[in-house]
């Protein structure tokens, strides 16, 4: 005889159960564990888990578990523990969790322990955020808990996330391949059908075509569609009816009395309905699932960005030694090109470090002896040895990731109308067949009660407020990618419309990022393939900015043969060329040749030959030249613009007296833009934010909606909702207008899908439709449905 235990469920031979009558009723458990765990429960007051738990069965606790004191090691605690304020959190795997009440047992059991501040479990996908006190509790200590509960943890590991989003994708794509190729033919032999029904048709041609319907419907409903009972299950199981149990129900209602209908000749099978029903509402789950899988952390792309080793100088020697292992006072060698992974300061060497994916400057910063050292900015030109100032875990660009993940953890999330809708609409069809059927039973017979409840699911469900929303979104989205921009999910479309306030960066969003020259003054003649020749020499932006102004004016410049180039660190390069001296860079470089330069507030370049200066090109980071004219489309729309910049006063207020913005605040760190659009979601507005750089991913990961451009660090492009792929500000005014238009067609959608129902289902009711003119009811409202939701591409 098999009984179950009363802690994991499972089922085992009551002869080899622990029988443990110190209760007041007797106990079965199938090991010490089981029992443990049961009495540590009931001793807490938390045996209340046992009831939420329902019929849902457990693993037994483990026995060989490695030991927990690992956690507590320095190695450990410096890769996976976060410090704030006193305070350490981590981010773990738990596993074993089956269900709603597996959390709710985890959370009540770590909140009893002293020194436990906070936890947050994710029911998505079992990752816990814990923060506790060091000086009260171990995490060595937390991680029993849960063991000693059923259930055991590991550090958060991005790697295993990924290929658990990866086996999803392919899982949703091999499903939603299926029910297409099912539907496409199935769409066949429904014609065939159709004409026969009205034009007449021999009994066994119809035989075979119905049987034909039946072997594409079934492997469609049971495995295209098994994910909508899988929902519709533990939807019921939690106390909710959700667009999952009406899908489920519907579609196997219509494929029973299909079946009925087969095999006894009476009536007619509605296969087709059955596949185009499961088929239309998986392709908007699969888009979902295609999207998550770009986003399963975002956080991991600040830590792929930075390299794991860097060159420590210990006397005469010099080797790599891991990030982690670097510790404050080390020195540290820095050669061009290579990025900073460690804050400290500058003790010998000077040159140019680019600091635009923290500040927003697109203008190198000079560094020299006593300068500080930022973590995330790149060396562009000399080599530099500086002292670290900070170990690896407070460094400027973890910083940026820890508060990062906290926005993000934060983050609101904004639920489609049509399923806000759903939640009542759903019970109340269900309701409304259940009770035709039987008082139909009562008085016509099951044979015919069956068939008008059939009639009041397949003609409500899901009809036209199955595909309201996914119709529309997918044609908004299919609009917003011809037009340049990328939606990540569905969902920001209606968050866009319903935005109220841009704001929006100005260096790599208004402007370019790329200083170009916007003034050319010549002093002397020369020889253009020289100077080019020099500026290609070099890989500093304002020499790209002034050659690239070479080539447009001279289409067709050859570069001269220059010899002995060098390069002058944050100064500029020195060359001979025919035995005459070459010198091009900034005004410190021609001052230390003994020439006297002009002072001038914008970026410039100066070019010399032997005693004589030739030319100074003035350079700006002009706004890129759509910009005036989308900001002002977007204004039409009754939304506000205001700029966020890291520039200094004088170039944010140019730029934006450029490009019509009329609120613009300068100097922002990245920690005040997140700040500001903290303060306008405070007061009930709803932000959008534009930005490309690592200094706007906190404020991207603040906002309502984030919006990057596709040519954005890949860190803004990976926090954000929604990427314009071809850089065009133009694209951002498009999204704006796509997703307005889009979430109005959503809501004429549920609103005929409502007066459609509010019509029909009474009909139905009463008799007077029966299964095939629902499913034709059916047919014609989704095609209404449709055809609304073309009318997006209308969009000019």
């Amino acid at each position: 005889m098999k009984t179950k235990c009363d802690h994991c469920g499972l089922e085992y031979d009551e002869k080899i159960l622990i029988k443990d009558i110190s209760f007041e009723k007797p106990k079965n458990f199938c090991c010490k564990g089981c029992q443990g765990v049961y009495r540590l429960l009931k001793n807490e007051g938390l045996d209340g888990f046992y009831d939420k738990r329902g019929k849902t069965s457990l693993e037994p606790p483990k026995s060989a578990l490695d030991d927990a004191k690992k956690f507590d090691l320095e190695g450990f605690r410096e890769k996976y523990i976060r410090e704030k304020e006193g305070f350490c959190e981590i981010s773990l795997i738990i596993s074993g969790i089956h269900c709603a009440a597996c959390i709710w047992l985890n959370e009540k059991i770590l909140y009893k322990l002293e020194g436990v501040i906070e936890v947050n479990i994710s029911q998505a996908n079992n990752k816990a955020k814990i923060v506790w006190d060091p000086e009260l509790i171990q995490l060595s200590a937390i991680i029993e808990a849960i063991r000693s509960i059923g259930y055991n943890a590991y550090p958060y590991d991005a790697r295993a996330q990924e290929a658990n989003a990866n086996a999803a994708r392919r899982d949703y794509y091999a499903r939603l391949a299926f029910g297409i190729f099912a539907v496409m033919n199935i769409m066949w032999i429904a014609i065939a059908q159709y004409y026969g029904y009205f034009f007449g048709i021999e009994q066994n041609a119809k035989n075979v075509l119905t049987f034909a319907e039946f072997l594409l419907a079934t492997p469609t409903l049971f495995y295209t569609g098994s994910i909508f009972f899988k929902g519709a299950y533990y939807g019921v199981k939690n106390g909710f009816v959700t667009m999952d149990l009406l899908i489920a129900s519907g579609s196997s209602l219509a494929y029973s009395y299909s079946i009925y209908a087969m095999l006894s000749g009476i009536g007619e099978p509605y296969f087709d309905s059955v596949a185009m029903i499961i088929t239309f509402v998986f392709a908007g789950k699969f888009f979902e699932v295609l999207m998550r899988k770009k986003a399963v952390d975002t956080l991991d792309s600040i830590s792929g960005m930075m390299p794991t080793e860097a060159l420590v100088v210990e006397g005469q020697e010099k080797r790599f030694v891991s990030v982690e292992s670097i510790k404050k006072g080390d020195l540290i060698e820095l050669k061009a090109g290579e990025k900073v992974v460690i804050d400290g300061i500058c003790v010998n060497g000077e040159g140019s470090f680019d600091e635009a994916s923290l500040s927003g400057e697109s203008v190198p910063v000079l560094k020299e002896a006593g300068s500080k050292i930022i973590s995330g900015s790149i060396c562009l030109d000399s080599v530099i040895l500086y002292r670290a100032e900070a170990l690896a875990k407070d460094s400027t660009i973890n910083k940026i990731a820890s508060l990062l993940e906290d926005a993000m953890n934060k983050k609101p999330r904004i639920e489609q109308l049509a399923n806000q809708i759903s939640r009542k609409f759903s019970t109340t069809v269900l309701s409304i067949a259940f009770i035709t059927l039987f008082v139909w039973w009562y008085n016509a017979g099951f044979s015919e009660a069956l068939i008008v409840a059939i009639s009041v699911v397949v003609i409500a469900c899901p009809c036209a407020l199955g595909l309201a929303t996914p119709v529309s979104t997918l044609v908004g989205l299919g609009m917003g990618a011809k037009k340049g921009v990328l939606f990540k999910e569905a969902k920001f479309l209606e968050s866009l419309a319903k935005c109220d306030v841009l704001a929006v960066d100005k260096t790599g969003t208004i402007t370019f990022g790329k200083p170009e020259v916007v003034d050319a003054q010549i002093f002397e003649k020369f020889d253009e393939t020289i100077l080019y020749a020099l500026t290609k020499s070099s890989l500093h932006p304002v020499s790209k900015g002034v050659a690239k102004y070479l080539e447009n004016l001279y289409p067709n410049l050859k570069e001269a043969k220059l010899t002995n180039i060098k390069t002058l660190e944050a100064k500029g390069v020195e060359a001979n060329f025919e035995g005459k001296r070459i010198i091009g860079g900034n005004k410190r470089l021609l001052k230390e040749f003994g020439f006297e330069c002009e002072d001038k507030e914008a970026t410039n370049y100066w070019f010399a030959v032997d005693d004589k200066i030739c030319a100074c090109f003035i350079l700006e980071d002009i706004p890129r030249g759509d910009a005036k004219e989308a900001i002002a489309k977007i204004k039409q729309l009754g939304i506000s613009v205001v700029m966020l910049t890291g520039d200094n006063e004088n170039a944010a207020k140019q730029s934006a007296e450029c490009v019509g913005i009329e609120e613009f605040h300068a100097a922002l760190l990245p920690q005040q833009k997140a700040e500001f659009i903290e303060n306008l979601r405070a007061k009930g507005k709803k932000v959008v934010m534009a930005g490309d750089g690592i200094n706007d991913a906190l404020a991207l990961a603040k906002s309502d909606i984030a919006i990057s451009l596709g040519s954005g660090t890949d860190i803004a492009v990976n926090v954000s909702d929604i990427i314009l792929m071809n850089d065009s500000l133009s694209a951002l005014a498009k999204a704006f207008l796509i997703s307005k238009k889009t979430y109005r067609t959503v809501k004429q959608n549920i609103a005929f899908s409502i007066l459609y129902n509010a019509t029909t289902i009474p009909l139905a009711v009463c008799g007077f439709v029966m299964p095939l003119i629902a499913a034709l009811s059916m047919s014609f409202s989704s095609l209404v449905v449709v055809a609304n939701a073309l009318r997006i591409k209308s969009f000019k």
